[in-house]
């Protein structure tokens, strides 16, 4: 009986002499190392590169919220959206108010085509006070709401999302997106009104010129459907939308 009290005594010495090892400062300093390395490869656009030096910072910190984060990134931008969100997870579960891992769960979601879960996570994001960058998940909600035709839901967001666009980088985004709100009801007048918005804050928005075409046809305005469409063709000839304008200029004639 002793020597089997010994032994679980040993081995017992032994785990946590291993996990005081891995969480050593020399582990720590080992981890931010691999961590640096990492964040500068995405910010280059490299991910495969920052996959490696994070999977190495992960060795030394599994349970660390910035190194899942950003593994977080890097296996989205390679495209690797389950590998991400299991990461994106680890990191709020480690961090409970780590606003910016539950915006890219939402977005996550929202390319599974499951909005409700995505309008839980940004609403977990936007409930860190301290979040610095809200406008992102109210912008992200905003279009949730509206693929759930929760309209009135979906433009209080993005009038939040307005107020918080410090930098107004997502302003453009904004009103075509609003303007697609109306134009789903019917009310093509503010809808257009939003689509001249968007694309005299970004004359290169192909998609608004498209849509604005389209309010215009409706209303009988061939002239400017006209316009909006050969806008849309000169853009971009090749998209979607660049072979639908067509189309439609071809009826114009």
């Amino acid at each position: 009986m002793r020597l089997k009290k010994r032994t679980v005594f040993i081995l017992m010495s032994g785990l946590l002499l291993v996990l005081s090892c891995t969480s050593s400062p020399w582990h720590r300093e080992q981890a931010d190392m691999y961590l640096k390395k990492g964040i500068a490869f995405i910010e280059a656009g490299q991910y495969i590169g920052a996959l490696k030096e994070l999977l190495e910072a992960d060795k030394y910190s599994p349970d660390d919220p910035d190194i899942n984060y950003y593994l977080g990134v890097a296996y989205l931008g390679r495209g690797l959206r389950d590998y991400a969100l299991e990461r994106f997870q680890k990191a709020v579960a480690a961090r409970k108010n780590y606003s910016e891992a539950h915006n890219y769960i939402g977005v996550i979601y929202m390319d599974m085509g499951q909005w409700e879960k995505a309008v839980e996570s940004f609403d977990r994001a936007l409930g860190n006070y301290l979040y610095t960058t809200p406008a992102l998940a109210y912008f992200n909600s905003g279009w949730a709401y509206y693929n759930l035709k929760k309209y009135p839901e979906a433009l209080a967001r993005y009038q939040q999302a307005s107020r918080n666009d410090v930098s107004g980088s997502l302003r453009p985004q904004i009103e075509k997106n609003v303007g697609l709100i109306y134009m789903d009801q019917s009310m093509l007048v503010p809808a257009i009104d939003h689509f001249k918005k968007a694309v005299e804050l970004d004359p290169a928005m192909v998609d608004a010129h498209f849509f604005l075409g389209e309010c215009y046809l409706q209303i009988k305005d061939q002239s400017r459907a006209r316009l909006a469409f050969q806008e849309v063709v000169r853009l971009s000839p090749q998209s979607a939308f660049g072979q639908k304008a067509r189309n439609y200029l071809h009826t114009l004639r």
